[in-house]
């Protein structure tokens, strides 16, 4: 059953604005003034409704804008942009295109109050526009970015992140650690809870398939001259992990991997480093490129990219990116309700 009661059977998505400063209002305002992206989820913004006003203006999106408290409120017309409003946003406490602690705090109370509806079964999925880290910080907040908001508010300690763009589906062993310190986390352990991890949550999507695993050495270190790392640690991961039940394969060298993911060989890729899977997904389809945020109580998919200050409140930000992440959650959340039974709704 849908989150809110309607007869209406498309999923209720929740957008949070992201930072007021940045350009998350523009592209959500642009996304909602596609016709194309209402087709397949009932969408809300949790965000300040004194804000998304002047995005609606900016972006000379033809909506129309309605405040409400809560989703249950919502009409979802086509042309409507419904806010659940939280207000707090004044236009005249920040400039556009700056670091501000009271854009850091907004971001997060947007994301932390569409996670609660999302917990109470009032919505179905998260959408989120862009956040600054550096405003964050700003105000004094316990939090690097989304993903560690989300633990906070769910209580689930370490979130799956995968990106889907184009057919291609990835996963990360490692994220935001440096290069040298990604190579020394590769090791069988890890790779083996990653791997149980991965396929959950591929079968929590109701995907199917094989899950590779990239090499890190070029050719998957030509049996050591190039590397230890595929015969010491992901060779016998991968094994052991197939000895579990799991289908994985690997490692596979990472100039074809992808490739054959794309190509429907592979269901997804787990990536031993951020910019290995990043590089492949963003040179595949920059603006297509989104992530999902898996192993929540809800599914959350978001924008892969920053609030890009430098052309904030200009009219110029895509909004191609944004729509693609609300389709993605529209087109996600029926399996991934159905595979998370112990959420509410």
């Amino acid at each position: 059953m849908p989150a809110v009661p309607n007869a209406d059977p498309r999923p209720v998505v929740a957008i949070t604005m992201g930072d007021p400063a940045g350009i998350g209002p523009e592209v959500v305002a642009r996304a909602f003034a596609d016709r194309g992206a209402a087709i397949g989820a009932r969408r809300v913004v949790f965000g300040d409704a004194r804000v998304m006003k002047r995005a609606v203006a900016v972006t000379g999106a033809a909506l129309g804008l309605r405040p409400i408290r809560s989703p249950q409120e919502g009409h979802f017309g086509p042309s409507e942009l419904e806010v659940v409003d939280l207000a707090n946003a004044d236009p005249l406490t920040f400039e556009a295109g700056r670091v501000s602690a009271v854009c850091g705090r907004a971001s997060w109370e947007y994301v932390e109050a569409a996670s609660r509806a999302a917990l109470a079964g009032e919505v179905d999925a998260v959408v989120t526009a862009p956040i600054n880290k550096e405003s964050i910080a700003a105000a004094r907040l316990p939090y690097v970015g989304h993903t560690e908001m989300l633990a906070a508010v769910t209580e689930v300690r370490d979130p799956l992140t995968m990106f889907e763009t184009g057919g291609l589906r990835v996963f990360f062993l490692t994220r935001h650690v440096s290069l040298r310190g990604a190579c020394d986390l590769v090791t069988r352990p890890r790779i083996v809870a990653c791997l149980e991890r991965c396929s959950a949550a591929l079968a929590g999507l109701g995907v199917r398939g094989t899950l590779a695993v990239a090499g890190l050495n070029p050719h998957c270190g030509e049996h050591g001259l190039f590397g230890d790392e595929e015969g010491r640690e992901i060779e016998p991961a991968v094994a052991e992990a197939r000895a579990r039940g799991l289908p994985v394969a690997g490692p596979i060298g990472a100039d074809s991997v992808f490739h054959l993911a794309r190509t429907r060989r592979y269901a997804a890729v787990l990536s031993l480093y951020h910019d290995q899977g990043h590089i492949a997904c963003k040179t595949l389809d920059f603006e297509r490129t989104i992530s999902l945020t898996l192993g929540l109580p809800f599914l959350r998919t978001s924008v892969d990219h920053g609030t890009a200050f430098d052309i904030a409140w200009t009219g110029k930000a895509s909004g191609v990116n944004m729509i693609e992440a609300i389709a993605a959650a529209a087109r996600h959340a029926k399996a991934y309700r159905t595979n998370h039974s112990d959420r509410p709704g």
